[in-house]
């Protein structure tokens, strides 16, 4: 009986101990956490391909010459001359400001020149025979110079009525009516020069080099034909902008027509083409501090600083940071993280790669 009982309780610890086992193999499968899944992700092989040392830049059209036409003095307009979108000639009477007053001036200086001079030349006979001390002469004298000063100064005045065109050009659209009284603040009209114009356009600092006076560029007039033109580089700013680092230059358009303040494109040969590394544009991260590419090492994700040269359209120029032979993630960019497992699932060539939106997940 006692054996039997011995039998028992044999079994049940035994049994007790297995139960415990199961847990604990449960509870350890529980705890071990899923081995993470590769990121699937399609790469290309880094290699050196020509870079296209063409320089893509904005610029502005601008009148060869250009004015706001407006008075030096206060008064009401008398006359004006203005044929709107015309046409004119330099030294052409555009307006006339209310200078009656000052002619009135200049009128009654003239009758106190006239006694003044009259009294100088009894004067200088007086003092001819000891007749007049020096002192009274001399003041006579002041007199008749002070009164042709005055008379200058008036007829200057008069002349800053007269509002003429400095330059030949079209005359845009007039502001004011004849009769309208104006001041140095209003505009009368505009003047500008449209045979010639010129192109703005701003250049980062690093292009100073290539920045030369005779230069030709290529200037894209219309964006809808494509259509391209010639201009000649004529002068630079000396030093860059110290809040954007561009240095501004200015062009001489040859040929082409186009009206002032239109947008264009600007294409400068920046030199004979060379070879360098180059990747989609949207494969590249941008950080705080430097732009980065993710490459595939030995089957993991290692991110690498680089630095950029020239833009193309769908590419970038790498300057260091990459090497031949990388293998540089094109697609599944943004699940990628340091050190983390990546799949190869194709490897792409670089005219294969188009930019879009969804080419970077």
């Amino acid at each position: 009986m006692k054996y039997a009982l011995k039998q028992v309780l044999v079994l049940c610890s035994l049994s007790l101990l297995f139960m415990l086992a199961q847990c604990n193999s449960a509870s350890t499968k529980k705890d071990t956490p899923k081995e993470a899944l590769p990121v699937l992700v399609d790469i290309m092989i880094a290699e050196k391909q020509p870079v296209n040392n063409i320089i893509e830049a904005n610029g502005t059209v601008i009148a060869n010459e250009y004015i706001e036409l407006r008075s030096e003095v206060s008064g009401r307009l008398t006359y004006l001359n203005l044929a709107e979108g015309r046409a004119i000639a330099q030294g052409t009477v555009i307006a006339r400001i209310n200078d009656a007053d000052l002619r009135a001036q200049i009128g009654k200086s003239k009758v106190q020149l006239d006694l003044a001079e009259k009294t100088v030349g009894r004067y200088k006979q007086l003092l001819d025979i000891n007749g007049l001390n020096q002192a009274d002469y001399d003041a006579a004298v002041n007199t008749v110079n002070g009164l042709k000063a005055d008379m200058a100064y008036t007829q200057a005045l008069i002349d800053k009525t007269v509002i003429k065109a400095p330059f030949s050009g079209v005359v845009g659209l007039r502001q004011v009516s004849p009769g309208a009284y104006i001041t140095p603040s209003t505009i009368i009209a505009t003047l500008q020069q449209t045979q010639q114009v010129k192109i703005d356009f701003t250049l980062p600092d690093m292009y100073a080099d290539i920045i030369k006076n005779g230069a030709v560029i290529e200037v894209e007039l219309d964006a809808l034909t494509k259509k391209k033109s010639k201009a000649v580089i004529v002068a630079a700013e000396p030093g860059a902008n110290t809040n954007t680092r561009n240095l501004k230059v200015r062009a001489l358009l040859k040929d082409g027509t186009v009206n002032p303040g239109a947008f264009v494109k600007v294409y400068i040969d920046a030199g004979k083409e060379r070879s360098s590394v180059k990747v989609p544009a949207n494969c590249i991260i941008p950080d705080d501090r430097n732009n980065q590419v993710v490459l595939v090492k030995n089957g993991l994700a290692s991110f690498a600083n680089i630095q950029t040269g020239v833009r193309e359209a769908n590419s970038v120029e790498v300057i260091s940071g990459i090497n031949p032979g990388d293998s540089v993630v094109v697609t599944g960019v943004l699940f990628a993280r340091p050190k983390s497992k990546l799949k190869v699932r194709s490897i792409k060539k670089q005219e294969e790669i188009t930019v879009t939106k969804d080419s970077i997940k």
